[in-house]
């Protein structure tokens, strides 16, 4: 039987175990979306992991979400992230980067301009910006020769992430942000080829990943999705429908892997994983839901045919969450309070396990 510890082949990376670090937010990048010796350090002290997943990087100013979130789109964000890729691959480690396009989820406040989306619909609640939170604004809606240019931005980031020394590029497909939004059947209001068949709100999806995949190559790319998920206010219909459509298309691409978020029922995940030919990526537990995913859930997604685990929060409050996880050790619980406080308490703050005598 598959367990957690035995190794992997990813494209052209040996994975010693099935443990995957998922993205997470945590707003540490320095003015102008740099990277920093502290996320260098943060990275590093993860590097047992199969593979890490950065947090989202903004492929362009336009698609920063967060304030304090790092970028792919320039000279120096590029010079910046040497040094966290560096210090992973030094700890024996392998690390893709994500990128993420926030589409809607953004702020005039954070970015100094409108936020875009595939229709003026806005998201539900409130986001980050510098001042604190605010009622998330009106997105001005795309037009349709615009938007093969955020597509493309997906791909532009993917190279630039490869200058930067990252083993690969996560294309975030879902949570509310710009692709789940062309896949959404409530935030992509389109009468164009991007909106309302499932044929048509998969079609930014497909072509940000071709795109990306032309720039760095399949081995070198995935994608994360959460069928049926409602972040940020989106909704989708025909689901079974949708992904599956969308993971026929992405079939013909040849990449290193599909993400997949328990945001819909298992027997529909279950449905996706038969429909998937490639290696998936299992997120067990809702996302920021009252769960977290331990090796019970794990085991279970790996009977299940998933080939690798994604962990967030263990991985936030145990560096060492994979021998904790060999060996029983308990797991650490992770200070919410400090997700995205900035400074290095509740980052770099976390201990291996102390072993007393």
């Amino acid at each position: 039987m598959t367990t957690l510890f035995d190794g992997y082949r990813l494209g052209d990376l040996a994975l010693p175990n099935r443990v995957v670090m998922a993205p997470m937010t945590r707003v540490r990048a320095a003015a102008g979306g740099l990277a920093t010796p502290s996320m260098a350090a943060y990275y590093a002290q993860r590097a047992t992991a199969g593979l890490i997943i950065s947090e989202g990087v903004q492929p362009s100013l336009v698609g920063q979400s967060n304030p304090g979130t790092p970028g792919l789109y320039t000279d120096e964000q590029v010079a910046a992230w040497r040094p966290v890729t560096a210090a992973v691959h030094a700890n024996g480690g392998r690390i893709f980067a994500q990128i993420m396009h926030g589409g809607r989820v953004s702020h005039p406040d954070t970015t100094g301009s409108r936020p875009v989306g595939p229709s003026a619909v806005p998201a539900v609640g409130e986001v980050f910006t510098p001042g604190g939170p605010r009622p998330a604004p009106t997105p001005r809606a795309l037009d349709t020769a615009e938007v093969p240019e955020h597509a493309e931005s997906y791909a532009r980031a993917a190279r630039r992430a490869v200058e930067a020394g990252f083993d690969g590029v996560e294309l975030h497909g879902a949570n509310g942000y710009l692709i789940s939004q062309f896949l959404s059947s409530n935030a992509n209001l389109r009468t164009d080829r991007y909106g309302g068949s499932v044929s048509n709100r998969i079609r930014f999806a497909v072509e940000a990943v071709s795109a990306t995949v032309a720039a760095v190559g399949g081995a070198r790319t995935g994608i994360r999705l959460s069928p049926g998920g409602t972040f940020w206010g989106v909704e989708e219909t025909e689901v079974p429908e949708l992904y599956g459509a969308l993971l026929t298309e992405l079939a013909r691409l040849d990449l290193a892997y599909v993400h997949l978020e328990a945001t819909t029922g298992e027997d529909v995940l279950v449905d996706l994983r038969r429909a998937w030919p490639g290696t998936l990526i299992m997120n067990p537990v809702l996302p920021m839901g009252p769960k977290q995913t331990g090796r019970t859930e794990a085991d279970h997604w790996l009977a299940l045919g998933a080939d690798l685990i994604s962990f967030g929060r263990g991985f936030l409050a145990n560096p060492d969450l994979v021998e904790r996880l060999r060996t029983g050790l308990p797991i650490a619980p992770v200070d919410e309070a400090t997700y995205y406080q900035g400074g290095d308490a509740g980052y770099l703050t976390y201990p291996a396990y102390q072993y007393t005598a």
